[in-house]
C-alpha cells in the first residue's frame, strides 16, 4: 500500500513509519509547513500529488491542559482540520482511517466502553475530537474508519513511560494517580493495528469495516499500577525505578478533567477487523527495554 499519514513526529506517526516500511508499505508523512491542519487549504493538491491508497489522519492538536486556554486552535486542528482531510480523502476516492480518543468519554462509566455508548467529552480537547469525528464522517462516511485509542505511549516522543524513567533516575518515591483506569496502549500496536484496518478498507468495500472502533491494549491498571510495573520492568533492565506512592486525583489537580474510567472495549474491532490488541504488560517491557538501549 502506498500511505498518506498527516503529521511528522508524533507517537503514532513515528511508530506507523517504523512499522509500515518492516511490512513492506511506502508511506509518505505530511506535516507542517507544507501541510497545516490548521490551513486545510494545503491538503487537496498535497495528497493528490502523492496518489496514495489510502490516507492515515494522525496529526492532532493533543496538549489536554493547554487546550482549555486555546480552544480555537484545538478545534482548527481536531476538528476543521479532520473534516478537511476526509474530505480530500472523499475527493480522491480513497479511504480514510482517523485517530480519536478516550476523551470522548465522560469516564462515569463503571464498565469499559462500547462504541455504541453516549459520548459527553468533560473538556476542550475531547469536544474537539468529537467534533472530529464527526467532521470526518460527515465528508467521508463511506470510506472512514474512527479508531478511538488511550493512554498511548512509544520509544519516541513525550509519554507516561518516558516521564517515569526521567523521575526515577533522581527520586526515591513518586506520586502518581490511583484512581483512574485506563488501557495502556503501545503505539507500535496501535500502528500495526492501522496497517491492518488501513488494508482492510483498500481490498474490501464492505461497509461493516467502515464506522468507529476502540482499539486498545488487552488489560487494564491505574495510573499507579502502570508506573509499578513500569519501574519493576525498568528495575529488571538494570534502569531507574522508584517507591510509587498513590494518591487521588484531588491531590493532582489540572485545568482539564481527566476521565476517571477510560477503559475502550475493543471486542468489535477483533470481531470485525482481526485486530486483536496484546497486552500491555508485554508490549510496555518491550518500550522500557528500548528506552534503557537508548
Amino acid at each position: 500500500m502506498k500511505i498518506a499519514v498527516t503529521g511528522r513526529h508524533g507517537q503514532v506517526v513515528s511508530s506507523l513509519v517504523e512499522r509500515a516500511r518492516v511490512a513492506g508499505h511506502d508511506i509518505v508523512p505530511l506535516g507542517r509547513p507544507e501541510v497545516d491542519l490548521a490551513k486545510p487549504q494545503t491538503l487537496g493538491d498535497a495528497l493528490a500529488l502523492i496518489g496514495p491508497d489510502v490516507v492515515v489522519s494522525a496529526a492532532a492538536y493533543t496538549a489536554v491542559d493547554k487546550a482549555e486556554a486555546e480552544p480555537d486552535m484545538a478545534h482548527a486542528v481536531n476538528a476543521d482540520g479532520a473534516g478537511a482531510v476526509a474530505a480530500a480523502a472523499e475527493q480522491l476516492g480513497i479511504p480514510i482511517v482517523h485517530l480519536s480518543t478516550d476523551y470522548v468519554f465522560d469516564g462515569h462509566l463503571h464498565r469499559p466502553y462500547y462504541e455504541s455508548d453516549p459520548t459527553g467529552p468533560t473538556g476542550v480537547y475531547g469536544a474537539s475530537k468529537l467534533a472530529g469525528e464527526k467532521a470526518v464522517l460527515a465528508n467521508c462516511a463511506r470510506n472512514a474508519a474512527i479508531l478511538r485509542v488511550a493512554w498511548v505511549y512509544s520509544p519516541f516522543g513525550g509519554n507516561f513511560v518516558k516521564t517515569m524513567l526521567r523521575l526515577a533516575a533522581d527520586r526515591d518515591e513518586i506520586a502518581v494517580v490511583a484512581d483512574q483506569i485506563g488501557n495502556p496502549t503501545s503505539a507500535l500496536d496501535i500502528a500495526d493495528g492501522i496497517l491492518a484496518v488501513a488494508g482492510n478498507l483498500v481490498d474490501n468495500p464492505d461497509p461493516t469495516l467502515r464506522g468507529v472502533f476502540h482499539m486498545t491494549a488487552a488489560g487494564e491498571a491505574s495510573w499507579a499500577a502502570f508506573a509499578q510495573a513500569i519501574f519493576a520492568a525498568s528495575a529488571m533492565g538494570g534502569g531507574p525505578s522508584a517507591r510509587v506512592r498513590p494518591i487521588p486525583s484531588a491531590d493532582y489537580p489540572t485545568p482539564a478533567i481527566r476521565p476517571m474510567n477510560s477503559r475502550l472495549d475493543s471486542s468489535l474491532i477483533a470481531r470485525v477487523h482481526g485486530v486483536a490488541m496484546p497486552d500491555w504488560h508485554g508490549a510496555m517491557e518491550q518500550v522500557v527495554q528500548r528506552l534503557l538501549a537508548a
